[in-house]
Parts: structure tokens; sequence; C-alpha cells
């Protein structure tokens, strides 16, 4: 393999190196990608910040990045979905088709499950990779590669929305205006639903996702949840919302999304915080309101693109922030301190 594969390496906690590392070859029924677009994820930013992410932790060099698009740039042996030039998006995690999650469809449950960027695996923030032909998505012509990078944190968003039985008519309540919340948000809205509210600990991202469609917006300022809770039913005119996404993983966001659901209702769990957290089982119990693991997406990717393909979803406003690979380091500082929505790194080749 010929070293010229520019890539952004973590070796450990704060140290991010961008070296060349070997082009991969592709397999019987991958293709080689050369990438061009991959933004950066709150995990990668934890998995830089900490050196692990829950338990995953970082014992040797790896490559980040797993939100990404880019060129087939070869073909393994037996492809015959794919050709050289064509434009594709990234589903990062490769299951083993053989488990018993895999083999009733709900794959991201994989014990086996190879996900970019996941320890000990390799990301996409690099010029080429290599992945399995069925875990690409063919771009249409009028979809940019910024937009096909953003298709992976757009998947969650659909997968929550698929998982909550969100529908035509229903109100929903989003906690989280980061990324997974806004887009949890605009796939609510294109689902259907009648009424999103939005919260948040930040005015200025509020006032963006108000930008983005929401239809009522709540500064989170303080820690009780079950105020917080009634100021989402007075937002709502004095009903509840039938479905709850939690996008944050804070404690008393988890608190609020129980107490302010309607009874009967569900609450769909997205953001991951501590691993231990006290939430009003009782309440939840005694209401009938059923409590769903959101983990990853499972079989989201085409739906996610349908949305953008046509419309329905318009993911451009989220990326605010943009670099060259080379800039990875100065691109990672940036979403450290907090600057803008989405920040997205051009992987290409750049003229010297």
């Amino acid at each position: 393999m010929a070293v010229e594969n520019l890539s952004a390496v973590l070796h450990s906690k704060m140290d991010l190196r961008v070296e060349k590392w070997p082009i991969p070859e592709p397999k019987d029924g991958e293709v080689q990608v050369s990438i061009h677009s991959t933004g950066i994820c709150g995990s990668d930013l934890t998995l830089y910040s900490k050196g692990f992410i829950g338990d995953f932790v970082v014992r040797q060099p790896m490559i980040l990045g797993h939100e990404s698009s880019g060129i087939v740039s070869k073909l393994g042996e037996g492809v015959t979905n794919l050709k050289v030039g064509d434009r594709v998006a990234l589903e990062p995690g490769i299951p083993c088709r053989r488990c018993e999650f895999c083999k009733i469809g709900k794959y991201n449950l994989c014990t086996d499950m190879v996900f970019f960027s996941a320890p000990p695996h390799h990301g996409t923030l690099t010029q080429f990779t290599t992945l399995p032909s069925d875990f690409c998505f063919k771009l249409p012509d009028h979809v940019s590669m910024e937009e096909g990078a953003l298709l992976e944190p757009l998947s969650v968003a659909v997968y929550a929305c698929t998982r909550a039985g969100v529908t035509i008519g229903k109100r929903v309540l989003v906690a989280g205006a980061g990324p997974i919340g806004l887009l949890a948000m605009m796939s609510a809205k294109a689902y259907g639903a009648s009424e999103v509210v939005i919260t948040d600990i930040s005015q200025s991202r509020l006032d963006f996702a108000k930008k983005m469609g929401a239809d009522h917006i709540l500064l989170v300022d303080t820690k009780d949840a079950q105020e917080m809770a009634g100021r989402v039913k007075d937002s709502l005119g004095g009903r509840m919302p039938e479905i709850t996404i939690e996008c944050s993983g804070a404690e008393s966001a988890m608190q609020m999304a129980i107490y302010a659901t309607k009874s009967g209702g569900v609450v769909a769990l997205v953001g991951l915080g501590a691993p231990d957290a006290t939430l009003p089982i009782v309440d939840a119990a005694c209401r009938e309101v059923d409590i769903r693991a959101v983990f990853r997406y499972c079989n989201s990717y085409q739906n996610a693109l349908e949305m953008i393909s046509t419309g329905r979803i318009n993911v451009k406003p989220l990326i605010t922030h943009r670099f060259t690979l080379e800039q990875t380091l100065d691109a990672y500082n940036a979403a450290m301190g907090g600057s803008g929505i989405k920040i997205m790194i051009n992987c290409t080749r750049q003229q010297a």
C-alpha cells in the first residue's frame, strides 16, 4: 500500500495529529472511497478531550471521524452495485450479518459491530477508506457531498422518530438543541408532527432552532424538571406532548421528559450522559409513559437520504464552519469552544 493517505489520528487524550497513513485496499465485496467531507460529531469530541467514551478507550493511535461522504475510487472483487466515480454517503457501522440481531434486522445491536471511530476501529477523517459496498448510499446529482456527510446524524434523528412513533398530528417535545436535537425537530416536522417544542440551555441555539422550524422554544434556566414540564405544557396551550425525544443526556432533561409527556405517550432516549441517572419511574409507570432507548440507527440511511433529496429537510444551514483536513486540530478546538452548530472538514487533496 502506498503511503499517501493524510489522516487525522488521535494518539491519546488531546493528542491529535495529521499524519500520512497507508492507503487501504478494498477486500472482496468492498469499495475504496476517496473521502470528500467529514463532519465533527460529539462522540469524536469526547474521544479527543477525554481519551474514551463509555467503554470505548483509545489505547493505540486511531483515525477519528464517521460522518462522511466521498467518491468511489476502487472496487473490490464482486462489487456490482457501484462503479468508480460514484458519489456516496458512508454508513459507518458494519455488523457481523450472522448474529440473532442482524438476522432480525436490528443490526445496530450487533455485538460484533465495527463502527468507524469507535476504538479500536479507525474512522473516516482521512483521504481514503474502505467499507462494504452495500453500506454506501449513492447520492443523487443534486445532493451535495456535505449533505451526504450529514446523512449520518440525520439517520439518528430519523431512527429516533421511528422508534418514538412520530406521525401526523402528534405533538413532540425535543430536549436539547444541538445538531441531533435540531435534526430530531426537523425530522419530527417532516414526519407530520403538528407542533414541536424544543428546549436548551443556550438561547442562541434556541433562536437558531426557531429559524429552522421549531414551533416553540424554551430556555432551560432551572434544574426543576417539574417546573420545566409545566412550561412545556403552557407553551402548547395547556396540552402535553404525546412524544418526547431527549437528545441532551442531562439527568434533569430526562426527568423533564417523563414529567412532560402525556399519559400513554413515549419518551425516546437519544442523548448519552452519565452511566446512571435518577428518574421518576413511578410517575412513568402510573401514567404508562413508555421509555424507549435509541442506539445509533438501523435501516435509516435510505429514509434520511429521501428526506434530503426530496427537500423535506434542509440540512445545509446547520453547517456553520468549514476547515481542511490539514486544519483538523483547529477544527476540533473550535468545536470544543462551542463554535457554531456543525463543523465540516474537507478531506480532499489541497493544491500546494
